[in-house]
Order: structure tokens, then C-alpha cells, then sequence
């Protein structure tokens, strides 16, 4: 197998173009013989976990080939390998899974009966995510070359973390990353050369971590040629926070005396070592923040930014406009495809329009397969992809090289940490071909309705959470005659909204304060992501009902229709995008109510004790 490269050099010693050009030759190597990788990355994963439970359950029996794996091993949801997790959760060190110890669980923004997923993984991930990581600044560096000359701001978090009843850690796929020593004690590499110290990245207050990162980031702003954040989302929650709170950074900068809100005493000594009197840069920021307008407001204190490093794909698409505003239009970057699950792949043509990404899966970072699926023809972008799949279904599944180009597949991996043919959840398009491996767009979560940052709610997790919701007005005399729900994001932070057409039976004025209540019986109906987006991350607003004049549904349907949609087959979508349906239901509503209070939200699953 091609011969990942390494970085232990010291800053003395470091070839710059040695290194881009090692990495590039990988990804030259192992698209070239994309699928000569993926039978030995198969291999390896079913030889070295040939004894654990779960390959032998399903009779594998020590077999490593192709052929065999496919017609012995089910392709699986997360529900199928729930117990096996719970097992594991629960203290059971037993190999059910892999070979390797289990060292920790990831947990994924999706969710399985309103919690997070929990992702085996195993300590030798992390190498196969540094690679990654190793391999998109060489590719970057051949359309922005002199990144190495400057820093990057990029605005990152760690999130809450919780340790299941059998001590081992669950947290976010990133949060395990910012704190492992491969980016810790990562070696020099001028790619890695932030405006954040790692004690303001690794800050659990949301608040100092943000308001560090940003003091930094302004100290050193000629020196920033790349800005960027993990989702385009939080990066316009920086700027929101910068919008609100640019004079007291300006105060700091001009006293080089660091905010007694800042309390966390590493952050506090990391940042003091940047920041210093300057009175003059104080000045410049307070100028530029105070006018009016704060379009193009990233080249105007960043003037030396090259590009806006972000994930636009997907639902983060829906960011683009806002970006562009507060960039002047420079390029908006995804560079990477990835998961809880596994790492995937990157971006090699980085300055593409956002529309036109696509990612080239690394084949050495797991053994992947591809369902094919079939879009349904609905105003959402969501795609129903059944969770079961009967012999005949799971015999369509096609190998890396043997994906066809225009065909939407729904992907499946299976990993070095355990995970046999287990389906991901992502649409992905063949959009391209780099050598012999496949270039994918990423159309969209299969089954998404709404989402804001991370969050992720399907139609039935909606359905169920407004059927909750509906017992407020039970002692009036209500029913909810038809709804469908908008993520608004003229504000921010962005939230959910519900349009509610009611039907009114009883005489008694239903008060304000039962809206209210139902706002809240959604929320905390919903998943815990959302719920720690609301709670803890701050990244999602309070959701609101609008209630809407009776006949407005009926004017959305004579809307489809005239747009073409067929009478017989119309049903109203839970989830709507587009613009203009949006201003039709918006110019009906009669009155408005936001959620009262955040729900309730811990770190952790339900069932667990907490630590």
C-alpha cells in the first residue's frame, strides 16, 4: 500500500516543497490503484479482526475476500448494531466489535431515538485523520501557493463530553481530535500555524474560547492569509459575536489588558503573550466595526485573506449569501469530507464554486460500497432511503471503481474501528473521476428536514414533537389542520419555524402563553443535538409558531400546482425552502410565539449516569 507521508522534521530542517510533493504523489498513488486498495484495506480489516464476535456471528469464518464478505455480511443502521454498542458502553472488553480496544466513542450528529450515535473508534484513527489533514495543504498550495508566509484564523471548539456507565469517553469526533496529541503536540508544519493559541481552542466556555480566539486573530491581522471555522455556520457566529462585542475587544487592544470576564487562567496566560498596547490598531478596528454597514467586513480588518475555509455543502449551502457578504465574495473553500464514522476524503479543485464541490475518497481510509438511490421529487432536498434492505437491494451494491458517473448512491463503510457495511446516511452524485477513483458531490442526509448548525430533524422526529406539542390545546377545543416547518436564518442565530394552520371548534380565546408551551413541548421533544444547540452551543435560536389564516395550505397547494406538481399526487411538505412559498405563508400569518426557555439538556445519553 502506498506510503502515507510523515512530518517529524523541526522547523530548521523542514522541506516545504519536499513534503507537498510527497503528499501529492499519495494521492496520485492510491487513486491510481483505487481499487487494488480497497480489496487490501478490506483484507486487513477482516484478518485482524477475524475472531471478534460480530464477524463470527454472521459466519465470515476467517474468510477476507471480497466475494465472500458481500454475500455473508448484512448491510446495517445504526439500530442493527445498537446492542453491540450498548455492550460496549456498558464496560464489556470483550473483542464484539474489533480486535483493538475500543479507546473511546465518537458521537455523531445524527441520532437514534432523539440521542446521539455513539461511533466505536480505535487509538490508530487518529494517524488516519492526521493523514487527511496532512493532504490539504499540499493540495491548496497549488492554486493560494504562499500560504506558509502567514497564519490561519480559524475560530474552533471543543464541545461537552460525557463517559458512559463503563468509563469510556463519548464526545464529538473534532473535540477528540483538538484534544489528542496530534494536534496538541503536533509537529512544525507552517499549515498549522494559527491565530489561536491551543488554550483558547480548548476552553469549554463558549464564550472566553470565542472572545480569545477573536482577540487573537485581530492582534495578528495582517499576518492572517486564510479565515475559516468548521461549518460555515459557526464561522458567522463569530462574526455575529464580533458585531456585538467589537468595542470591548477594541479596549483590550488599546490597554493590551486582557477582559476580567476571561477567567480560564491558561487562556489568560496564552493570550497575553499576543497581546500588547495599540492604540492604532484599536482605532483601525473601531472605525471599520462602527460603520453602518459591514459588508465585506472580512477583507476590511483581514485584508490579506485569500479565501473563507468552510463547509458550504449539504445544508450549510443555505450560508452562502451571508458568507459572501461579509467576505466581499472571496472564495468560499470546503476542503475535506468527513464523519463520526470515518474520515473520507478531500476536495482537489479547492476554488471551485460551492456548487460544484466535489470530494475524492481516499481509498485507504476505508473500505466503502455504494447503494444506489433514487431522489424523490419533493420541495425538501431530503432523500427517504428505506432502513432495511431486502437480498436483492443488497446485492446492488458497487464497489469504489465501479460507481457510475450522474448516479446518486447512498454510502456505506466499512472501518478499521468496527463498523461492517454500515450505512452513513449521506447522498453522494459521481460528479468526476480523479485517475481510477470516483469524485462525488455531496446532495444531501437522507431523511433531513430542517437544520441549523450540526443539528439534524427528520419529518417523523418533527411529527412526533408537534404531536406532543398538541395536548396544550386539547382543552380548547383545537386541532392543527395542516403545518410545515422553515429554517430561519435572518437572524442569528438561526431557529426553527412552524406554520400552523389551526381549526377552531371551541369559543374559548387560546392565551399567548399555550403557543408558548407548545413551542416548548417541541423542543424538548426533539433530539439532543438540537437541544445542545439551543442549550449549551448557543448555535440555534428559540423555535417559533406562526399561525397562520385558514385556506393558507390550500394556497400553497394552488402554488405546486402551478409550478407543475401533479393534483393527485400533491401532499403538503413538512419542510419548505423555497423562497418565494415562504413569502406566501409568511404574508398569511396572523400572530406569532417563540419558545419561553431553553429545554433541558445534558452531556451524555438519557440512561446514563452521569460521571
Amino acid at each position: 500500500m502506498p506510503e502515507a507521508p510523515k512530518n517529524t522534521l523541526k522547523p530548521t530542517e523542514y522541506n516545504l516543497a519536499e513534503k507537498n510533493k510527497e503528499a501529492l504523489q499519495f494521492i496520485e498513488d492510491v487513486t491510481t490503484n483505487a481499487d487494488d486498495v480497497q480489496k487490501r484495506v478490506l483484507s486487513e480489516i477482516l484478518s485482524r479482526n477475524a475472531h471478534v464476535e460480530y464477524l463470527q456471528k454472521h459466519g465470515l469464518n476467517g474468510h477476507t475476500d471480497r466475494e465472500t464478505f458481500k454475500k455473508t455480511m448484512p448491510v446495517i443502521t445504526y439500530e442493527d448494531i445498537q446492542p453491540e454498542i450498548s455492550r460496549i458502553a456498558n464496560g464489556d472488553k470483550s473483542p464484539i466489535l474489533s480486535s483493538q480496544p475500543i479507546s473511546e466513542f465518537l458521537t455523531s450528529s445524527g441520532t437514534s431515538g432523539g440521542e446521539r450515535k455513539l461511533m466505536p473508534t480505535i487509538e490508530e484513527e487518529l494517524d488516519r485523520r492526521s493523514l487527511l489533514y496532512s493532504l490539504l495543504m499540499p493540495v491548496m498550495n497549488q492554486f493560494v501557493p504562499g500560504l506558509d508566509k502567514g497564519k490561519g484564523m480559524y475560530f474552533l471548539f471543543i464541545k461537552a463530553e460525557a463517559k458512559t456507565p463503563g468509563g469510556l469517553v463519548a464526545r464529538p469526533v473534532l473535540t477528540s481530535y483538538y484534544k489528542s496529541t496530534h494536534f496538541k503536540d503536533r509537529p512544525y508544519d507552517p499549515y498549522t500555524n494559527y491565530t489561536s493559541p491551543n488554550e483558547t481552542i480548548l476552553c469549554p466556555d463558549s464564550y472566553q474560547s470565542m472572545y480569545s480566539q477573536l482577540l487573537c486573530g485581530l492582534c495578528q491581522h495582517k499576518e492572517v492569509l486564510r479565515v475559516g471555522a468548521v461549518f460555515a455556520s459557526g464561522f458567522i457566529r463569530a462574526i455575529k459575536f464580533l458585531e456585538k462585542h467589537w468595542s470591548l475587544l477594541c479596549h483590550d487592544i488599546r490597554t493590551g489588558t486582557l477582559d476580567p470576564r476571561i477567567t480560564d487562567p491558561s487562556v489568560r496566560e496564552a493570550v497575553t503573550k499576543i497581546l500588547k498596547p495599540d492604540p492604532k490598531l484599536a482605532d483601525f478596528i473601531e472605525s471599520e466595526c462602527g460603520k453602518e454597514s459591514w459588508q465585506g467586513i472580512i477583507t476590511r480588518l483581514w485584508p490579506n485573506t485569500k479565501y473563507v475555509d468552510v463547509i458550504v455543502t449539504g445544508t450549510m449551502s443555505q450560508y452562502i449569501p451571508t458568507l459572501d457578504y461579509y467576505s466581499n465574495g472571496l472564495p468560499l473553500v470546503c476542503t475535506m469530507y468527513a464523519s463520526s464514522e470515518c474520515y473520507f476524503g478531500l476536495n482537489l479543485n479547492p476554488l471551485c464554486k460551492p456548487s460544484e464541490v466535489s470530494y475524492t475518497l481516499i481509498p485507504t481510509m476505508a473500505y466503502f460500497e455504494f447503494l444506489p438511490v433514487q431522489r424523490n421529487n419533493g420541495v425538501t432536498n431530503s432523500i427517504n432511503v428505506s432502513k432495511s434492505l431486502n437480498e436483492k437491494e443488497q446485492q446492488k451494491l458497487v464497489d469504489l471503481a465501479d460507481v457510475r458517473l450522474g448516479q446518486e448512491y447512498e454510502l456505506v463503510v466499512t472501518t478499521y474501528a468496527g463498523l461492517y457495511r454500515y450505512r452513513v446516511g449521506d447522498v453522494l452524485r459521481v460528479a468526476a473521476f480523479k485517475n481510477n477513483a470516483p469524485q462525488f458531490n455531496f446532495i444531501c442526509r437522507k431523511n433531513v428536514c430542517l437544520s441549523i448548525d450540526s443539528d439534524k430533524t427528520d419529518e417523523v422526529e418533527l411529527q412526533n414533537a408537534v404531536k406532543n406539542a398538541l395536548a396544550h390545546l386539547v382543552p380548547f377545543d383545537a386541532n392543527l389542520a395542516e403545518y410545515t416547518s422553515y429554517a430561519d436564518l435572518s437572524i442569528s442565530p438561526g431557529h426553527y419555524v412552524l406554520y400552523w394552520e389551526l381549526s377552531l371548534k371551541g369559543s374559548t380565546p387560546i392565551p399567548p402563553s399555550v403557543f408558548e408551551d407548545c413551542c416548548l413541548a417541541i423542543e424538548e421533544s426533539l433530539n439532543s443535538v438540537y437541544r445542545q444547540g439551543r442549550v449549551s452551543d448557543k448555535s440555534i435560536g428559540p423555535l417559533e409558531i406562526k399561525i397562520v389564516e385558514n385556506g393558507t395550505f390550500d394556497k400553497l397547494m394552488d402554488y405546486a400546482i402551478s409550478l407543475g406538481a401533479s393534483i393527485n399526487q400533491y401532499k403538503t411538505p413538512r419542510c419548505v425552502k423555497f423562497a418565494p412559498i415562504v413569502e406566501l405563508l409568511n404574508s398569511r400569518v396572523v400572530s406569532s410565539y417563540f419558545s419561553p426557555k431553553c429545554p433541558k439538556w445534558v452531556p451524555g445519553h438519557k440512561q446514563w449516569v452521569q460521571q
